[in-house]
């Protein structure tokens, strides 16, 4: 089994999960593959929190869960130092946050104040804390994946744009189609079966014959849980992505495109109204990172125009500040990024 498959394989058992959500898993797999962060907005109940265990799981990984509220303080997330006595003598010792885990699930990140926001994103930007002086390194293998509502406002703290900088991409979840939430229900019933008492995995099929869960795919049999995936699987993964060809127009046309967020007026009327601050070069590297990411795992060797259109809107969405005129108009993200794209091309 090749790299590649290993990732697949990973990317399918996380499928067996979570149902109608295909977006927020590959782009799950493509953050981890670029060594990136993530932020992921949706309403409850949209497998959020369920996505990130699902990978926790079937990987090889520590998993930990931070609770974002407005009491929480910068050392609940970093840990502290912490005073011992033993046989007469003190002294303190470091105890490790739950930042120090592989997978960092910042639940509700926008409910914490800007103090403890502030402490996460330099373990996210610096992979390392420091505390007392002393500079603790992260794993080497470290995502962080914050979550917030779109809809509440009262009681949170957005993130200062600035900040969400910091995110590889933002990702954006949406209700799942009513097929999609059929499956849902089922792969729910034969779940809690598993956890009654007396209940069997006899008892988890669906009526159409296919295993719940899955959406789409009744005749295909659900894999016997396996072990979960070594991390060497990710680096080697990395490596390979590394070796994925870009062309100097498709470096141009991603150039061009972070050019045309910060001088929208060489492009369009609408944008130059629409854009206040464009995208810093960490736009440019994401976008880089992620176009790679994605033509690997489509099994290219090269990066073609498709893959940068494919994930522009999950890098470039949250590095936008768009202008009072667009908010009162109603414009997103999304459509100053399709107005961007129908704009620039490749060279």
């Amino acid at each position: 089994m090749t790299t590649r498959d290993t990732i697949l394989d990973l990317q399918f058992r996380m499928s067996q999960d979570i149902v109608g959500q295909e977006h927020i898993l590959e782009r799950i797999i493509i953050g981890l593959l670029s060594n990136g962060n993530l932020l992921v907005e949706g309403l409850p109940g949209l497998a959020k929190t369920r996505a990130i265990k699902s990978l926790g799981k079937h990987l090889e990984v520590d998993l930990s869960r931070i609770q974002f509220t407005p009491d929480l303080l910068p050392s609940d997330v970093t840990g502290s130092e912490v005073y011992y006595q033993a046989d007469g003598k003190g002294e303190f010792r470091f105890e490790q946050g739950p930042i120090f885990a592989n997978l960092v699930l910042a639940d509700e990140g926008n409910r914490a104040p800007a103090k403890v926001q502030a402490a996460l994103l330099e373990a996210m930007e610096e992979r390392q804390v420091t505390v007392a002086g002393t500079t603790h390194k992260l794993p080497p293998l470290f995502l962080v994946m914050a979550t917030q509502n779109p809809v509440e406002q009262e009681g949170t703290y957005p993130l200062p744009e600035a900040q969400m900088d910091r995110f590889l991409m933002h990702v954006l979840i949406e209700y799942p189609g009513k097929s999609d939430e059929v499956q849902v229900l089922r792969l729910v019933r034969s779940e809690e079966t598993l956890l009654t008492p007396g209940g069997s995995p006899g008892n988890t099929k669906t009526d159409g014959g296919g295993e719940a869960g899955e959406a789409g795919e009744g005749d295909r049999a659900q894999p016997a849980p396996g072990a979960p995936i070594p991390q060497d699987a990710v680096f080697e993964a990395r490596k390979e992505i590394h070796q994925v060809h870009i062309a100097e127009s498709i470096e141009q046309y991603i150039v061009d495109l972070i050019d045309g967020t910060r001088y929208p007026d060489k492009y369009s009327e609408d944008l130059a109204k629409w854009i206040d601050v464009g995208a810093s070069p960490r736009g440019a590297i994401a976008l880089d990172k992620c176009s790679r990411a994605h033509a690997w795992l489509k099994g290219q060797d090269h990066v073609t125009p498709d893959d940068v259109r494919a994930i522009v809107h999950d890098v470039l969405r949250h590095r936008l500040m768009l202008s009072y005129q667009a908010n009162a108009s109603g414009v997103s993200a999304n459509a100053v990024v399709d107005e961007l794209l129908k704009h620039v091309a490749v060279a």
